[in-house]
């Protein structure tokens, strides 16, 4: 087996962030406030190997220009964007990155700020990290001005002597910073309607597609359907939410429950065969989640159709 440390470099702090990008010792030791600016004059060597860090960032780049990767996709951050990474994520940069006209800022910070607080349960659903790159977040000026602000107030706390208030005030506006974030993707949602009901049709297509598949098949997961879209399951969940209420495994289990009474009212097949044709490897599953959405076992249904 090959040495990790020799295909990946690992930043499990935010001073392995900011000695990564040529910069100071951060002032506070869970967080830093990066001013990209400041990076400009680092050069991004021709070997760098992919980067994996344990920490959370966020940011909005401006006039970068070439190829960021992100999992198996890319984007390019000509446009003025922000984007999220979660602990654990890999990110690489394309060798003919140019940093030169580079802006913005970039908030990092360690999971171990948020672990007395609420927020550490919380951050989990805010789906926006662990979309792909290529589904960042595209900013109005008025959007990117009210962020700003709030980065000025993290900035003003960022720079003060740290005393006992100083992470309770860090964690409460980095909140309020995530929370407008939310509100700014769900605006994403509703006004780039085109482009997301053209993905909400492209899967139900695909939904009607594979439940019309005739034999046995594997029960449906969001991630097939995902990959199959070249979206994140975040990303089509959070879409499918926006425009229609219901979940992504919501769908599937419509779809799927639509099919097994078309399978009990037109087949001669047993409850378990019908279960085993769904994709179900334990009948009993089949029965629960048939009455858990109809409020009738299978073979209660098929009586009553009859």
């Amino acid at each position: 087996m090959k040495n990790a440390s020799k295909e990946f470099l690992v930043l499990n702090t935010v001073t392995d962030y900011t000695r990564f990008c040529g910069l100071p010792a951060p002032a506070h030791p869970l967080l830093t406030l990066i001013d990209l600016e400041q990076t400009r004059r680092n050069v991004l060597p021709p070997d760098l190997p992919p980067v994996v860090q344990q920490l959370y960032t966020v940011w909005v780049k401006k006039n970068l220009k070439g190829k960021v990767h992100y999992g198996h996709q890319s984007y390019d951050f000509g446009e003025g964007v922000m984007g999220f990474m979660a602990p654990g994520q890999v990110s690489a940069f394309d060798a003919t990155l140019d940093i030169t006209q580079l802006s913005g800022w970039m908030l990092v910070f360690h999971p171990d700020l948020l672990r007395p607080y609420p927020l550490a349960g919380k951050i989990a659903g805010y789906g926006f990290f662990s979309y792909q790159v290529h589904e960042a977040l595209h900013l109005s000026a008025q959007e990117e001005n009210l962020l700003d602000g709030l980065l000025a107030v993290i900035r003003g706390e960022y720079e003060r002597p740290i005393d006992a208030f100083s992470q309770d005030v860090l964690v409460a506006q980095l909140e309020v910073l995530l929370n407008y974030a939310n509100r700014f993707y769900h605006r994403q949602f509703l006004t780039r309607r085109t482009a997301e009901h053209d993905l909400l049709s492209r899967f139900e297509a695909q939904v009607t597609a594979y439940f019309a598949q005739t034999g046995e098949a594997p029960l449906p997961t969001v991630q097939h359907f995902a990959d199959a879209l070249h979206v994140s399951p975040a990303y089509l969940g959070d879409m499918l939410r926006a425009l229609t209420g219901q979940s992504t495994q919501q769908h599937l289990h419509h779809a799927l429950i639509e099919k097994a009474k078309r399978l009990l009212l037109t087949t001669s097949l047993s409850i378990n065969e019908t279960a085993f044709q769904l994709g179900f490897e334990y009948p009993q599953y089949f029965s629960r989640l048939f009455k858990s959405k109809t409020g009738l076992t299978p073979a209660a249904f098929r009586f009553s159709a009859q």
